[in-house]
């Protein structure tokens, strides 16, 4: 505990220096020197890239991108036109990229939320609350996918967040031109402000250069909401007033259960999802019945690993503001985890109210209700969070989860969490941390039931220092939550550094040590790892990396190393092994690109050997063709003896259109004796509507028998 609160020391003086700074300082020069203005119009606009309106003609120009990678000096080779306009109803936004190079645009599918790397694209990033850390991102490829998301702690963009827009693209040899229609009912944002934060972002592939309007530094990505421009509206967006959406779905579903030698069974299900925005910056999110039947399925690992793995979250219910729930905690003490809700029961109905509260606060409510299934307990849920701005891009939050049984198995059964929580993040974005406090109650009242943890990362283009520090009482519950391990005080420092070195091929190359330790809460070390990597970057995107690394493990709890069912290793025993390890990334840009990792060393009380890779092929724009493998030699002493793991995973993905999509995914996996063949159909028929038809089937991995089987049409239609 006393290291914990050595470093809060440092934080606190960090902020109160980092606060000093914040008001003496501009927030940021780029808002106030590259301002593009937003002149309304009363002329009908039609989506069709061919840019012919006079609104268009009469335009603001963004132009004069800068270069942000491979080296961030100068301006792009390619260089790219943005114009923006509005009317009382939708906001529009007309892009020009202009390509030096003919030849081939790479676009690797036409399929919604495009994986950036391998694609030609434009994205915007738009700060509509103009809070440096959250807002929305639309963006659109050469070949015309379509990309949306959420943006939330100063520039991550949650992908799986969908909204209601419109876009269409031209395509000649000289240039790609695209234009869009969004609604202003589709975003949240400050009522009677005329100035929002917004960011551009080109990558053209064929030059291997990214841009953006508003320089960036290398080293942060071009989402990041801390260096964008000012979109300067003639008068503010309109007032939204109260409105809604209704989203119903009706699905059939037939399944069969072969281990259990039931019967097939054929169900038929109805249910909706609402949304009713209650102001320009705050909405009402409902749910009832829900189906997450559509859901793409998790991609499966081998798992050498003593604790519980960890799979984000799908549904589309839990996505919208998720960053209000998701990101309390840290990676692997998260005392709310959306997915503990409905995983083994039935979701009955939900309702999320979430959005920002004037220009200082934000809040996020929920509530679901769960049935019950076989021996789990009908189970209601609620979480509480509120976020205080601070400091420019910093914010103080609270929070509270609570977990209680409704049903007749152990009515009395609760589960509860609260806890304070501090993220920094400097006006320079060089600076981040975290600082927490969480405290959970139960039925039994265990002591040492508390966690708080402190984290400071400092970066630049050639530095990466971080030192993150945790505490878990052996005591703390959070059964709404991931907590991976408990009982232990965490210190795990890093330090990096790069070299950029001129006229070669290398973008930049550098050393990266890492130190991991665990104590249990008596002091004793249970756990420490030292890694020491070396990486190369090319100007290609190409990436290597090599090192090496130990590990000593004394076990907490008893621990089967093949994670297959064998007699365990016993408590207490101590090991000590080393490891060398190798990676390497393709240039993301061919047609045909593949990473290969590659492990040899030791393992517990034995030896390891395991190598892994990830192959695609596309056939642009029409889909690709993908493959990961992964294969682990255990070479252990009896009763375990020596063990082949294999992962082997091919994933097909067809987009017919830009609305017509076939994903077929196969995972053999011999650690759990399992072979999963996952084929999904979606047909988007109309904005947000889609038609699904996804078949699944589990079978033995020894004899292929199958175990279980199920086929699912679902629809759903999108009334605003």
């Amino acid at each position: 505990m006393k290291n914990i609160f050595c470093v809060l020391t440092v934080l606190y003086l960090l902020i109160s220096i980092l606060g000093n700074k914040a008001y003496a300082q501009d927030f940021n020069r780029n808002r106030e020197k590259y301002r593009l203005p937003v002149h309304s119009t009363n002329e009908p606009i039609v989506i069709d890239g061919a840019l012919d309106e006079m609104t268009w003609q009469n335009a603001d120009v963004a132009t004069n991108f800068y270069r942000v990678l491979p080296i961030d000096t100068g301006q792009a080779i390619s260089q790219t036109e943005v114009r923006m306009a509005y009317n009382e109803t939708e906001f529009y936004m007309s892009i020009v990229c202009w390509d030096t190079f003919p030849g081939n645009r790479p676009a690797e599918s036409l399929r919604r939320d495009f994986s950036f790397g391998k694609n030609d694209n434009f994205l915007a990033f738009i700060d509509t609350y103009n809070d440096q850390t959250n807002g929305f991102s639309f963006g659109i490829s050469a070949s015309g996918a379509q990309w949306d998301g959420q943006q939330a702690n100063g520039g991550t963009v949650a992908l799986d967040w969908d909204c209601k827009w419109r876009s269409a693209i031209k395509n000649d040899p000289e240039k790609w031109v695209a234009e869009f229609a969004i609604p202003f009912r589709s975003v949240r944002y400050q009522e009677g402000v005329k100035e929002w934060g917004i960011g551009f972002s080109r990558l053209d592939l064929k030059t291997n250069e990214k841009s953006s309007w508003a320089p960036i530094p290398r080293q942060f990505p071009t989402a990041n909401l801390a260096f964008t421009g000012t979109a300067v509206f003639d008068d503010p967006p309109p007032r939204l007033g109260t409105r809604f959406s209704l989203i119903p779905y009706a699905s059939a579903r037939t399944s069969k259960n072969h281990e259990l030698n039931e019967d097939a069974k054929t169900k038929a299900d109805v249910g909706l999802d609402a949304k009713i925005t209650l102001s320009t910056s705050l909405n009402l999110d409902v749910t009832v019945n829900p189906d997450f039947s559509q859901v793409e399925v998790d991609r499966q690992v081998t798992n050498l690993d003593r604790f519980e793995l960890f799979f984000p979250e799908r549904r589309q219910f839990f996505l919208e503001n998720s960053d209000l729930f998701a990101s309390l905690g840290a990676d692997n003490i998260r005392p709310f985890f959306s997915r503990r809700i409905g995983l083994n029961s039935p979701v009955q109905a939900g309702a999320r109210l979430s959005g920002k509260i004037g220009d200082q606060w934000r809040l996020g409510l929920m509530n679901m209700q769960t049935g019950s299934s076989g021996d789990i307990s009908a189970a209601n849920f609620t979480v509480a969070a509120l976020q205080k701005k601070v400091l420019g891009r910093s914010n103080l939050g609270a929070f509270f989860v609570n977990k209680s049984n409704t049903g007749d198995e152990d009515p009395d059964h609760f589960n509860r969490v609260a806890g304070l929580e501090f993220n920094l993040a400097s006006t320079d974005s060089r600076w981040v941390g975290k600082t927490f406090y969480h405290q959970s109650f139960s039925p039994d009242n265990l002591e040492q039931s508390s966690v708080a943890a402190a984290a400071l990362t400092y970066s630049t283009q050639k530095w990466l220092a971080s030192l993150n520090q945790a505490y878990v009482g052996n005591g703390y519950s959070a059964e709404t939550g991931f907590i991976r391990r408990r009982n232990y005080f965490q210190l795990n420092p890093t330090l990096g550094y790069k070299f950029f070195p001129s006229n070669t091929k290398i973008a930049n190359h550098g050393p990266t040590a890492k130190l991991d330790f665990f104590y249990n809460l008596q002091g004793e070390l249970t756990d420490r790892q030292s890694e020491l990597n070396y990486s190369f970057q090319w100007l290609s995107r190409s990436q290597l990396s090599f090192g090496i690394s130990q590990d000593f493990v004394k076990l907490q709890s008893p621990f089967d190393p093949t994670n297959t069912g064998v007699v365990p290793l016993e408590v207490g025993q101590e090991f000590i092994w080393s490891n060398v390890q190798f990676d390497y990334a393709s240039n993301a840009r061919r047609l045909f690109n593949y990473s290969f990792g590659a492990l040899y060393g030791g393992y517990f009380n034995g030896e390891r050997f395991g190598i892994e890779g990830d192959c695609n092929y596309r056939v642009q724009p029409f889909g690709s063709l993908g493959l990961i493998t992964a294969f682990n030699r255990l070479l252990l002493p009896q009763p375990y003896g020596n063990i082949n793991l294999f992962l082997f995973g091919p994933k097909l993905d067809v987009t017919f259109t830009d609305k017509l999509f076939l994903t077929t995914f196969v995972q053999y996996n011999s650690q759990v004796e399992n072979l999963n063949v996952n084929i999904r159909f979606q047909w988007r028929y109309a904005p947000v509507s889609d038609l699904f038809v996804v078949y699944t089937n589990n079978s033995d991995t020894q004899n292929f028998v199958a175990k279980n089987r199920a086929l699912v049409v679902k629809m759903s239609y999108y009334f605003n």
